[in-house]
């Protein structure tokens, strides 16, 4: 009785939780189908000339859902913008793989000179905030001549070093001694990364992608310092140019902006417990 009854406050707990969670989503869902004048109605209160507190109904008296047919078919800002996110999201996944995976393999099942050392200093960047190295990754791609391009983005984000950490544990599971009877029967070392390495760590790679393709999804540091072109600029840079006289059309470009990332949530949330599980195993 007394499991059943610790068992029933930890599913309470966590099911306020949860439903503290999604409430912003609910709120952005709620406000994407409230007419214009519900809306200014209810916001009016942050206004400089309002008085009392904001009043919200989760349901619309009067459902309006013309707004999302005006984003997606009389908004060419907001397509341009959104084929701007998948260009740089994709281009930066793709070139994270190259990198990372690789190098992670390396770290984890070869012994070279410093290898500790030069692992530390990848944690060590892991750990640097954008703001750190703003100025020198500025300075290194003016002298190229990238800034005010995709690649001035694309670039320094395909280096990340996060992804060769999450996938190092995943390679480092892998079995010496799968790899050692492989090289016995002849296998050379490129048939080793290719034909076992990556799929035993599938998960850990997926894992990653999910994991990074939220984070540049939602770019705007990077993107606000080193694109000047307002043409060029991803999605994660619309929203804030919507003031609050037209708040109900931010939330129905929030909507629809959220959805890419709850669909690849939605695909990878198998591979993403997987790779985390294996990131926190001790190899």
């Amino acid at each position: 009785m007394r499991r059943r009854i610790e068992n029933g406050i930890t599913a309470v707990c966590l099911a306020m939780l949860a439903l503290l969670i999604c409430l912003p989503v609910a709120l952005l869902l709620s406000g994407s189908i409230t007419g214009d004048y519900e809306m200014w109605e209810r916001l009016l209160p942050m206004t400089p000339a309002g008085e009392g507190y904001v009043r919200w109904h989760w349901i619309p008296e009067f459902p309006d859902f013309s707004r999302y047919g005006k984003l997606l078919f009389a908004t060419p800002q907001f397509f341009v913008l959104f084929w701007n996110s998948v260009k740089i999201t994709v281009l930066i996944l793709a070139g994270q793989l190259l990198v990372a995976v690789p190098a992670a393999w390396s770290f984890a099942r070869y012994d070279f000179w410093m290898k500790k050392v030069w692992f530390c200093v990848y944690v060590v960047l892991m750990l640097l905030p954008f703001q750190v190295t703003m100025l020198s990754q500025y300075l290194v791609l003016d002298r190229f001549g990238l800034l005010d391009t995709h690649w001035a983005v694309v670039l320094p984000a395909a280096f990340s070093t996060f992804p060769v950490f999450l996938l190092y544990r995943s390679f480092r599971g892998i079995p010496e001694s799968l790899l050692e009877a492989a090289r016995m029967d002849g296998a050379g070392e490129w048939y080793l990364f290719w034909r076992i390495g990556l799929p035993l760590a599938e998960g850990g790679i997926w894992s990653a992608v999910v994991l990074n393709f939220l984070e540049c999804w939602n770019l705007i540091e990077q993107p606000l310092a080193f694109l000047e072109e307002q043409s060029l600029w991803p999605l994660s840079l619309y929203l804030p140019q919507v003031g609050l006289e037209r708040a109900g059309f931010a939330m129905t470009a929030s909507v629809v902006t959220l959805v890419p990332a709850l669909l690849v949530f939605a695909f990878g949330k198998e591979y993403l417990e997987q790779g985390i599980s294996a990131a926190g195993t001790k190899g």
